[in-house]
């Protein structure tokens, strides 16, 4: 009978020396590993030089337009062009005032300037008439602009939440029909509406340019609002009818804040859309209610057009659409379900 043999377990392998220092294999595995998803250094870099040479790219008509409307005319229209020069507000002088030229025998017998922009004018041997109607313009603008996108959304958020929670006969045909009122271009349905506005009494109008832009702009309203909406669970709703609040209180306390985002997008499109169009506002409107853009390019100047005048125009007409996208950034930055239930 023979002996048993005895066994011995076989030596361990020494550790590394980082090992040694109380980390395991795996967490040197985890600090050495690079990740395919995050970009690399250089990666980073070249996205970012692209990114912000575009930036600047873009940046450069908006930049010489507000620099053109500190210049005076001759620099405005010096060859080549001029980048130093000696800035003037004469651009937003002859915006806001209407000048006439004067004999320098009725220049003489002026009394002095009482104001800086009345001395600006009289070097010109000009005087100042009154004021322009650019001020009157502008203000059509604001409440057309902000009027019609806060009718658009508000109609667009209500018909969104129908179509997103309710069970409508016909629902993608609807869909389809609101979106197609988009696929015409304007100038395709400029002369009956022309016509229809001229027999309303529309025509010249600022309710008959808010309802016009709201139409337009109520159906891109719909579509937007309606993916919003669609991506806010129904678990928030149920759970606030549960607790006794009526279908209107769960959409006004649960669904709104929720879709606050989009609300703020749509609104910023819809403004953009009704501040910038052009067809029409040429076509329907010539007086009481005309817009500052049909209006910018007919600002007449000593020999043609007045440049530093049509750049200062310029220069304020993009002011509150800049503000009011400054003002929105907060919620469109949120994410839309941000803590929500999902499915």
């Amino acid at each position: 009978m023979s002996a048993p043999v005895e066994t011995t377990a076989p030596a361990a392998a020494p550790a590394p020396a980082a090992w040694g220092k109380g980390r395991r294999p795996s967490q040197e595995l985890l600090t050495t590993a690079r990740s395919i998803v995050e970009p690399t250094p250089l990666a980073r870099w070249t996205s970012g030089f692209f990114v912000i040479l575009y930036a600047l790219v873009s940046l450069i008509p908006i930049v010489w337009i507000v620099l053109t409307g500190f210049k005076s005319p001759p620099d405005a229209i010096a060859y080549p062009p001029k980048v130093v020069f000696q800035p003037t507000l004469e651009g937003y002088v002859n915006l806001f005032t209407t000048r006439t030229r004067q004999t320098p025998e009725y220049m003489a017998s002026l009394p002095p300037p009482e104001t800086w922009y009345d001395e600006l004018v009289r070097s010109r041997n000009m005087v100042i008439a009154g004021p322009s109607r650019y001020g009157d313009r502008y203000v059509n603008s604001l409440v057309i602009g902000f009027g019609s996108t806060f009718l658009a959304v508000f109609l667009g958020t209500l018909a969104a939440y129908a179509f997103s929670r309710f069970k409508v006969p016909l629902k993608d045909d609807l869909l389809f029909f609101i979106l197609s009122t988009r696929m015409m271009p304007p100038i395709a349905v400029a002369i009956p509406i022309y016509l229809m506005y001229r027999d309303l009494g529309l025509s010249d109008t600022i309710l008959g340019m808010i309802l016009l832009y709201t139409a337009v702009n109520v159906s891109f309203a719909v579509w937007l609002l309606k993916g919003f909406i669609d991506e806010i669970p129904r678990e928030y709703e149920e759970a606030a009818m549960v607790d006794g609040y009526t279908r209107l209180q769960a959409f006004r306390k649960v669904v709104l804040p929720q879709a606050v985002t989009g609300i703020a997008a749509t609104a910023i499109f819809c403004l953009i859309f009704a501040w910038n169009e052009y067809a029409f506002a040429l076509l329907l409107t010539s007086g009481e209610a005309q817009t500052a853009p049909p209006f910018i390019p007919l600002i007449i100047g000593e020999g043609g057009l007045d440049w530093p005048a049509v750049a200062a125009g310029t220069t304020l007409f993009l002011l509150p659409v800049l503000v009011f996208t400054v003002l929105l950034r907060r919620h469109l930055l949120r994410g839309i379900t941000f803590g929500a239930v999902r499915k």
